[in-house]
């Protein structure tokens, strides 16, 4: 005897039924597996990621931009009566001025009035390093109607230090023969000067939700993307950072590259396109105030790092260009991801956050992590 139209209705209800439960249990399979794996990433963190890979992109963007929104900093109000102590506080500026060589980074100018004891002067990030050190710190307020932000700045000598780019345990996510030790190798830390974040997650890095380009040790694991910013070590020892112009696979002359995004600064000027919110990530755009980090290099070759809280991508690259840069991209954004951290002593001792209010601890790149970054390491013999 045939079923009427309301047990046919009942079929297509317990095969909903049936089917969401399924779901769900996937879901909770996925999560309970991806929150059980090795990590030195919070629980929170570790569930927004999952939510975010798993379907829930937009309403994590949406959450996200809601609470920026809520805490963005009042323009104007007060100025700071101080900026964050860098470096090392007994190297004299006028010293450091007058050893100055040619190619060593002039003060930066200060972009608010009057300057504050120290804004924009180099100092060495730690004592010993001689007469030229190949890794200067300064802080800067960059945002004339937020006088409170501060912005973080290091000078990296590239011929006087080696930078290397270490794998994580989950970034890049593609395969590799081996991930290392992900940290700086015990082997290395008697010549480590500073360690700092990489780009995106790969799978963002592209642009536009597409993935980046991937390079180590002369191998391309993820297909170059072309006119991505990317950060290139060439088997010279060189280091640069362009606008990737070259094929999908890198040429034999490449020992590793990362890519995010396009370039923020070209030329000595910003992008045209900073003001296009959809290209410098999903999650919070172009124009929210939030953690943010680049990298540029200056016109010896040079590089410098940029990092500080409350920027927008327009305040990120007009802070490069203000500290020397001639090209630059955005690195990774957000509080819980931007680290630059120098170390006070001979054998990775005394590490120490670039700005105070980092979110992670200064030993964040001595034990294994979650996402790949570059570790700088001072040469045993100058490059020509």
């Amino acid at each position: 005897m045939r079923g009427g139209p309301d047990s046919g209705l009942s079929r297509v209800r317990r095969v909903v039924v049936v089917a969401a439960i399924v779901a769900l249990l996937a879901s909770i399979g996925s999560y309970a597996n991806s929150m059980s794996g090795a990590s030195n990433t919070a629980l929170g963190v570790r569930t927004v990621e999952w939510l975010r890979d798993n379907g829930a992109a937009g309403i994590v963007a949406q959450v996200e931009n809601w609470y920026y929104a809520l805490t963005a900093p009042a323009k104007g109000g007060p100025a700071l009566k101080a900026l964050p102590k860098v470096g090392d506080q007994h190297a004299a500026a006028a010293k450091l001025a007058a050893l100055r060589a040619s190619e060593r980074p002039q003060a930066v100018v200060p972009v608010i009035h009057p300057a504050l004891p120290g804004e924009g002067v180099w100092r060495p990030a730690r004592a010993g390093l001689g007469k030229a050190p190949p890794l200067l710190v300064t802080t800067l307020r960059n945002e004339p109607e937020y006088p409170r932000v501060t912005v973080g700045l290091a000078w990296i000598d590239t011929k006087r230090t080696q930078t290397l780019l270490y794998p994580g345990r989950l970034e890049p996510a593609v395969t590799l023969p081996t991930r290392g030790l992900m940290e700086v190798p015990p082997t290395r830390r008697g010549q480590l000067l500073a360690t700092f974040n990489s780009g995106f997650k790969l799978g963002d890095a592209g642009g536009g939700g597409a993935p980046g380009g991937y390079v180590l040790h002369g191998h391309t694991y993820s297909p170059m993307r072309y006119g991505i910013g990317t950060l290139v070590g060439y088997t010279s020892g060189r280091i640069n950072i362009v606008s990737w112009t070259h094929g999908a696979i890198a040429p034999a002359s490449v020992d590793y590259a990362r890519q995010n995004l396009p370039l923020i600064v070209d030329r000595g000027r910003p992008n045209p396109n900073l003001s296009t919110g959809a290209a410098w990530g999903a999650t919070v755009g172009n124009a929210i105030l939030v953690w943010r980090s680049g990298v540029g290099v200056d016109r010896h070759g040079n590089l410098i790092y940029a990092a500080g809280n409350d920027q927008t991508v327009i305040s990120l690259a007009n802070a490069l260009i203000h500290a020397g840069a001639v090209r630059a991209m955005e690195l990774d954004i957000n509080s819980y991801w931007v680290s630059l951290i120098t170390y006070g002593a001979w054998g990775a001792l005394d590490p120490s956050n670039l700005l105070p209010d980092m979110n992670r601890p200064a030993t964040r790149y001595l034990t294994p992590d979650d996402r790949d970054f570059f570790a700088v390491y001072l040469r045993p013999h100058r490059l020509p």
